[in-house]
């Protein structure tokens, strides 16, 4: 998860989390697990220049 930012609004368990919105600035989730159906641009960005 080296880069990953762990916010609430991407995370997989977002709406049963009993911490959301919680935790302190610079905490981790230990819960915390991205969900891919949210995409990233970034990574959406490589993704269409590796294929052009």
């Amino acid at each position: 998860m080296s880069g990953e930012k762990e916010l609430c609004i991407i995370c997989a368990w977002r709406a049963t989390c009993q911490k959301q919105f919680s935790l302190k600035a610079g905490q981790r989730c230990p819960e915390f697990s991205r969900d891919f159906l949210v995409k990233d641009k970034a990574e959406e960005a490589k993704k269409e220049e590796q294929f052009n």
